[in-house]
């Protein structure tokens, strides 16, 4: 994968690297991971050239405010912060679990691969909507749209619930289901305080050796996750987003020079666009914990 170059860090030995996160397992420890989350950002099933600085920093620090806005909802994988100098602050020690092969993602707004869904058929995932939606539409009630959990540099696909019945059986997906849903509605409500819009996110789960369902990864980030400001919420037209929007808008714009259907990756991001893409990172993570990134 170009561009991945995971830090050696004594006392822990590397064995992953995904699209943006690296992941360790300490020395004489096979039950615990240590999960770090790089400044890497993906575009179009590409991992870019280019690095937005400080996003591994404040994606962790997200995902660990809202661990604690979760607690009692579903247990996390999160050990300890206290982690090696060199990855302080984007680094956590987390149990080893049995992953669960399927991204589990809610929607509460209609954009994106379901509004082509919806376009396409009048329901996402096999779940029918009711007539008249329009792009960013807020939904009746939050849905639950599974994917596949694809390889670096292949598509999740959409599955209906009954497919994941086949993957991880009925109890378990009726559970993955539920927990689902129960932490986008909670993540929606406290977002909406704080006047941003959850439209939807993914979120994935794990199996301790005793059974029990824990929530791993990252948690309602804009790498994972769909966030506007609420103010500027218009159904009708796209929405201004605090992700990575500027950075595949770029890539998709006349400027890049890039041709998304060939073989080349993607060109290196300006410095304009990496400005503007860490800034909505830390807008995003200021506005929803209340506390200032430093």
């Amino acid at each position: 994968m170009r561009g991945v170059t995971a830090p050696s860090l004594p006392g822990y030995r590397h064995v992953y690297s995904g699209k943006v996160r690296d992941l360790y397992r300490p020395d004489g420890r096979d039950d615990r991971l240590l999960i770090v989350a790089s400044d890497r950002i993906s575009a179009y099933d590409h991992v870019l050239a280019t690095e937005i600085p400080d996003k591994g920093r404040v994606l962790t620090a997200m995902s660990m405010w809202w661990f604690e806005q979760l607690a009692d909802l579903v247990e996390n994988h999160v050990i300890a912060t206290d982690v090696p100098d060199a990855v302080a602050g984007r680094a956590v020690l987390v149990e080893r679990l049995d992953m669960i092969l399927v991204e589990c993602v809610a929607r509460g707004y209609l954009t994106g691969s379901g509004l082509a869904d919806y376009r396409a058929s009048g329901a996402v995932c096999g779940i029918p909507l009711p007539d008249g939606l329009v792009d960013g539409s807020r939904l009746p009630e939050p849905i639950f749209t599974p994917t596949t959990k694809a390889s670096i540099g292949e598509h999740d696909e959409a599955i209906d619930f009954a497919a994941v019945e086949k993957i991880a059986g009925p109890e378990l997906a009726s559970t993955l289901r539920r927990l689902t849903l129960d932490v986008y509605t909670r993540g929606e409500a406290l977002a909406r305080e704080r006047g941003i819009v959850l439209a939807d996110t993914k979120v994935e789960f794990g199996l301790r050796p005793d059974g029990t369902v824990v929530l791993a990864d990252e948690v309602l980030t804009p790498d994972s996750s769909r966030f506007w400001p609420l103010d500027e919420w218009e159904p009708g037209r796209p929405q201004r987003s605090f992700d990575k929007q500027f950075v595949r808008d770029w890539l998709a714009s006349p400027d890049s020079g890039w041709d998304r259907s060939g073989d080349e990756p993607p060109p290196p991001l300006p410095d304009r666009i990496v400005e503007r893409t860490r800034d909505r990172y830390v807008e995003a993570y200021e506005r929803l914990t209340g506390r200032t990134f430093g």
